[in-house]
């Protein structure tokens, strides 16, 4: 029995992952890798194309199984370093807010949302099911926080590190929690270092470490997932 696996990414460099380790079936639209089929989806980069194309297709296409999102980060810690693939298990809209003569309020602390009302919990996004729990036990967990500008200076690092105390940083994972979360749907994410959050030098970035990394990870968890399977655990324990 085949698992039917969304796979999302923002970037069709990010999507290449995939095309690495899987081959097409015979249609040439879906990808195998063991037991598992993929449908490849490409968003585009940021909150509000992830979130119309994740919502576009769970309303055209049949539930998934599981939907994945792949990609690369920017690391605030200096122990998660460059190529080293992780696990966001929280994510927020860290730039969705207001201004304030004092600082910045997120829309819950300005009244705006319920922190707590769905698909929220205490204003974060939280992401949680059998396949995190299997991958937790290889890959570092971590909580992320989702920018619409992606951070390039000591003074935007410096105010999201006080006001959040995140992980990583990614354009488009607070919104990919949101779409699934909304559709109920199990999801779960992957992400490797390309770069530390800090003043903006892509000399300093390893994005080709962070993608082959990647494709190492999304390779070992789908020989575990098989092999949990076929012992009929995997789809035992509700998201």
């Amino acid at each position: 029995m085949y698992i039917n696996i969304l796979f999302v990414t923002a970037t069709m460099a990010e999507a290449e992952v995939l095309r690495k380790i899987a081959v097409k079936n015979e249609s040439g639209e879906r990808f195998l890798l063991g037991n598992c089929i993929f449908d490849l989806l490409v968003t585009g980069v940021g909150c509000a194309a992830t979130v119309w194309a994740i919502s576009r297709w769970l309303f055209h296409n049949r539930r998934p199984d599981l939907v994945i999102n792949s990609g690369i980060a920017g690391s605030f810690r200096d122990d998660i370093y460059l190529g080293q693939v992780v696990l966001p298990v929280s994510d927020c809209f860290a730039d969705f807010g207001v201004e304030t003569g004092t600082g910045f309020l997120t829309l819950a602390e300005a009244g705006l949302e319920d922190p707590d009302g769905p698909p929220f919990s205490g204003g974060r996004l939280i992401a949680g099911n059998s396949f995190i729990d299997m991958s937790a036990r290889r890959l570092r967990t971590v909580n992320a926080i989702s920018v619409s500008t992606a951070t390039g200076s000591t003074e935007t690092r410096q105010r999201l590190v006080e006001k959040y105390d995140p992980d990583i940083e990614t354009m488009e994972g607070a919104a990919f929690f949101y779409a699934c979360r909304s559709a109920d749907v199990p999801f779960m994410a992957f992400r490797s270092v390309s770069n530390m959050v800090e003043p903006r030098d892509k000399s300093r970035w390893n994005i080709r470490l962070a993608l082959d990394n990647l494709a190492t990870e999304l390779q070992q968890f789908i020989l575990k997932i098989e092999k949990d399977e076929t012992e009929n655990r995997i789809f035992s324990m509700p998201q």
